[in-house]
């Protein structure tokens, strides 16, 4: 394998000091797995309670102080991120597989989610109330919960730790955050900028490892006073278990199995080019990828020509190369489970309209070509979320129709409708059972200030992003007072 001249050395970062780990770990590049991008090291479950014990120590001075110190730290977190973004954007490209456009935006993103929150840090939250009692006060207030363990994934790995990392800090608790293991030298990254940003020794730390030591601790200890995940349902359900037992605080944001529904009604092109964006860009690994193409009959054959016709037109290749449409997958067994589940697709007796092939390029990586499927809602190409660049076409008889199929789903994040008819797109939103909902859009674009999650399987406590972060990461106290 080939070393790059970035990232090499990617350290813990525990009460204010670089540490190394136990063991060492490296990550890919999976445009060209010839390239290590980063050599990390991995904290076991001793160094990752150090890392806690540092964060306890640090709450009781952070919390205490002034709205204007935090909104300081968080601004100058966000300027240098913004002016370092093309940086951040290629590391990133070249860890996880983003095509550099996505990956520069999603850096960007960071840079204003940080923004974004040092002005909640200044305006904060309460209210004054008259008692029924006469000459009583009522005052409402929030406070810090204490230690946050935010443990995120590896498919937006800064605009994901930014949205959770600003609002913990902005409202006063101290953080220990685990990135995960395929992308650990964006999480070193942010976590290099975060350091050079005022911050009380302890306040924020940087552990990295695996969930089976270092997420285990985090969601294990006493001393976690709140747990904040992205990723599986099945680590999700698994941390709930086992962090509510101990009476911990969780947020929980999960699987996706998202719909977008085209009307016969609908603009055709801008369906077409909604449903090729949120299904398939960012190689459909997002958890707001509109996976389930629900059509009305009357338009379906049209639509699925189309879609197949723009899919052979994208180009899939190394994600920093300029015209990249799509790039690699993120890992060997990412790629893996993709091929499989478009195998079992086929077997099952989906129609395969085309892709999902393994695909060689001048470099050596993860690359595989766009899948587009016509399924039954009982085949598990339409029902199991797959996380790759796949999706599946049903056919609906009409709207009312089509609202039963996007709404038979254990998953509830987001859904689309594509549609000229506004009684029918506001309908959809009311009806449809999910947490957000996008009219003649992408399912997979969202805004950094306003809330994000779903309902059902995909989502658990309050929501994420905006200021209705203040839900999870402070806790309402009520005062009275005797005039």
């Amino acid at each position: 394998m080939k070393r790059s001249d970035l990232q090499q050395n990617a350290r813990q970062y525990i009460n204010g000091r670089w540490e190394t780990g136990v063991t060492t770990g490296i990550s890919e590049n999976p445009s060209d797995t010839r390239e290590v991008v980063a050599e990390y090291a991995r904290a076991d479950r001793n160094q990752t309670e150090l890392a806690i014990r540092a964060a306890a120590d640090a709450f009781p001075h952070w919390s205490q102080t002034t709205p204007q110190r935090r909104a300081d730290v968080l601004d100058q977190i966000g300027s240098e991120i913004l002016v370092r973004r093309e940086e951040l954007g290629k590391l990133l490209a070249r860890e996880e597989g983003k095509t550099l456009p996505e990956a520069i935006g999603e850096a960007a993103r960071a840079g204003h989610i940080f923004k974004f929150f040092a002005g909640e840090a200044l305006r904060g939250d309460g209210e004054t109330l008259a008692s029924v009692r006469p000459g009583v006060q009522v005052d409402i207030t929030r406070e810090p919960l204490g230690v946050v363990g935010l443990i995120t994934p590896w498919n937006f790995p800064f605009a994901i730790p930014a949205w959770k990392i600003a609002p913990a800090l902005a409202y006063g608790n101290s953080v220990v955050f685990k990135p995960a293991e395929l992308v650990p030298a964006c999480g070193w990254a942010l976590a290099e900028i975060i350091s050079r940003a005022a911050l009380p020794a302890g306040t924020f730390n940087l552990v990295m490892g695996s969930g089976r030591e270092v997420g285990q601790s985090i969601v294990d200890s006493p001393l976690v006073d709140a747990i904040s995940f992205t990723g599986s349902v099945v680590t999700g359900e698994h941390i709930l278990q086992a962090a509510t037992r101990r009476r911990a605080k969780v947020q929980l944001e999960m699987g996706g199995k998202n719909p977008l529904v085209v009307l016969a009604d609908a603009d055709l092109d801008r369906a077409v080019d909604c449903a090729v964006q949120g299904a398939y860009f960012s190689t459909g690994q997002h958890c707001t990828a509109s996976s389930r193409l629900i059509v009305e009959s009357t338009v379906h054959d049209a639509f699925v020509s189309r879609v197949r016709h723009r899919l052979a037109a994208l180009k899939i290749g190394h994600a920093l190369a300029q015209g990249t449409d799509i790039g690699p997958v993120v890992d060997r067994h990412q790629l893996e489970r993709n091929l499989a589940a478009i195998e079992s697709a086929t077997a099952e007796g989906a129609e395969h309209m085309g892709g999902g092939e393994r695909l060689n390029r001048a470099t050596t990586g993860y690359y595989m070509s766009p899948a587009l499927f016509l399924a039954k809602p009982e085949h598990r190409v339409a029902r199991d979320e797959i996380f790759g660049p796949v999706a599946c076409v049903l056919r609906a008889d009409d709207y009312e129709h089509a609202l039963v199929l996007a709404n038979d789903t254990p998953f509830g994040l987001c859904a689309g409708i594509c549609t000229t008819s506004l009684a029918r797109a506001m309908h959809f939103k009311r009806h449809a059972r999910v947490g957000m909902t996008m009219v003649n859009l992408p399912t997979a674009g969202v805004d950094y200030h306003v809330p994000f999650g779903g309902r059902k399987a995909s989502s658990y406590g309050p929501r994420e992003q905006g200021r209705h972060a203040a839900e999870f990461y402070t806790t309402v106290k009520t005062g009275y007072v005797l005039a």
